[in-house]
C-alpha cells in the first residue's frame, strides 16, 4: 500500500507539463520557422553581395537563440539532460571574425534544421494532443509518452552540443588543471629549496670559511667547525634526495611501480604498517601514467597518516584490459570527501587530466577506500 502511494499518478504534474509543452511546439514551431525561413532565405539569396552572408550569420544566431529555448524546453518539460554548449567565440576580432564564426558552428545549422522541422513536428503534436485532451482521454497519458518522446528525440538530436566540442572543452579543461598543478609543483620546488637545503647550503659555506680563517690560529677548533660542516653536507644531500624523490623517484624510473610503492610504504608511519600487492604481469605503463599513479598513492597515505587515525593500510595495483587500476585502504576513521581546493580534489583533477576516475568512499566511520582508474599505455620498448 505504501508503494502505491508514493507512485506517482498518472494524471499527475508530470503528464500536465507534457501536455504544455506539446501545445506549445505549435506556436513556437511557427515563430522559429518564420525566422528561419525568412532571415536565411534572404542571406542565401544575397550571398553574392555584401550583406547576404552577415544576415545568413544573423538568421543562424537567430536560430541558435530558438535551440536554446528548445533546450530549457526539454529540460523542464520532458526530464531531458541536455546540456547547454559553449559560446561561440571568433578567431578573430571585427564583424568579419563575428560571421565566420557564425557560418561556421555546426550547431548553429543544426538549430536551423530544428527551426524547420518543428513546424511540422509542431502541427502533429498539437493535433494529436488537443484530440486526446478531447476524446482520448483514458489514454491520454500513454499517449503523451510517445508524443514526448519524439519531441525529446528532436532536441537532444538536433540541440545537444557536439560530441567533439564536448571534447575539446573537457581537454582544455584537463589541460588547465595540469597546468596548475605544474606551476604548483614548481613553486613547491623553489619554497623547499629556499628553505632548505639552499639556506642550509649557505650557512655550511659560512661555516667553512670561519674554519678557513681558524686552520692556522686554532686548529682544534677549525677541526671542529669542519666536523659540523660534514654533518651539514650529509643533511643538505638528503634534504636534497627527498626533494627529488618528490619530483620524480630514481626507483620509479628504474625499476617500476612494485618496487616504488614499496618504497613509499616503508617510510610510512603508520603503526601496522602498509600492504603492498602490484600485478601488472611484467609491463609497466607509460611515465605519465606511471608517475601519476605513483603520486596519488604516495599522498593517500601521507593523508591517512596525518588525519585518519588509522593503524593499517594497502595498497592494489593491477591491470584490467587497458586500464590500471589502483586501490588504496586504511582502517582510520573516515569522512573523507572530495572538496573543491582540498587534497583529495587535486588528485583527482590529476587522474582526471589523462581520461582517469578518481572515487572515494569513506562513511563517517570508516574505513576508507579510494579507488583511482587510469588509461593503461604500454611504455615503448618495455615487455
Amino acid at each position: 500500500m505504501e508503494d502505491e502511494a508514493k507512485r506517482p499518478s498518472l494524471y499527475g504534474a508530470q503528464l500536465w507539463q507534457r501536455v504544455q509543452h506539446e501545445l506549445l511546439n505549435l506556436p513556437i514551431g511557427l515563430a522559429g520557422f518564420a525566422v528561419a525561413s525568412t532571415l536565411l532565405t534572404a542571406g542565401l539569396g544575397l550571398a553574392v553581395t555584401f550583406v547576404g552572408l552577415p544576415l545568413l550569420a544573423a538568421g543562424l544566431v537567430c536560430c541558435r537563440g530558438f535551440g536554446r529555448l528548445g533546450r530549457v524546453r526539454a529540460r523542464a518539460s520532458l526530464g531531458s539532460r541536455i546540456a547547454e554548449p559553449e559560446p561561440v567565440v571568433a578567431a578573430r576580432p571585427g564583424p568579419a571574425g563575428w560571421v565566420v564564426a557564425a557560418l561556421s558552428d555546426g550547431l548553429n545549422w543544426r538549430s536551423a534544421l530544428y527551426c524547420v522541422v518543428m513546424l511540422p513536428w509542431g502541427i502533429v503534436s498539437f493535433v494529436l494532443t488537443l484530440v486526446l485532451l478531447v476524446v482520448g482521454w483514458p489514454v491520454l497519458p500513454w499517449a503523451m509518452r510517445a508524443i514526448s518522446a519524439v519531441s525529446r528525440l528532436l532536441a537532444e538530436g538536433l540541440l545537444a552540443p557536439g560530441v567533439l566540442a564536448e571534447r575539446v572543452r573537457e581537454l582544455e579543461d584537463d589541460r588547465g588543471a595540469v597546468v596548475d598543478h605544474a606551476a604548483a609543483d614548481l613553486r613547491r620546488i623553489e619554497r623547499d629549496l629556499h628553505d632548505g637545503a639552499q639556506a642550509r647550503l649557505v650557512a655550511l659555506a659560512m661555516d667553512l670559511g670561519l674554519a678557513k680563517e681558524k686552520l692556522t690560529e686554532d686548529p682544534v677548533a677549525a677541526q671542529k667547525m669542519v666536523d659540523a660542516a660534514h654533518g651539514e653536507v650529509k643533511l643538505a644531500l638528503q634534504e636534497l634526495r627527498d626533494l627529488a624523490r618528490g619530483i620524480h623517484p630514481a626507483v620509479l624510473t628504474d625499476r617500476g611501480l612494485d618496487a616504488a610503492l614499496s618504497s613509499v610504504a616503508a617510510r610510512c608511519t603508520l603503526p601496522g604498517g602498509v600492504k603492498v600487492h602490484v600485478e601488472l604481469g611484467g609491463e609497466r605503463p607509460d611515465s605519465a601514467v606511471e608517475g601519476i599513479a605513483y603520486f596519488t598513492v604516495s599522498e593517500l597515505l601521507t593523508n591517512a597518516s596525518k588525519h585518519s587515525g588509522a593503524r593499517t593500510a594497502s595498497v592494489d595495483v593491477w591491470r584490467q584490459d587497458d586500464r590500471l587500476m589502483l586501490t588504496v585502504q586504511d582502517d582510520g576513521r573516515g569522512g573523507a570527501q572530495v572538496r573543491p581546493g582540498g587534497g583529495l580534489a587535486g588528485l583527482a583533477e590529476r587522474a582526471e587530466s589523462v581520461d582517469g576516475v578518481f572515487v572515494v568512499d569513506s562513511p563517517a566511520a570508516g574505513p576508507t577506500s579510494v579507488t583511482v582508474e587510469l588509461p593503461w599505455r604500454t611504455r615503448a620498448g618495455r615487455v
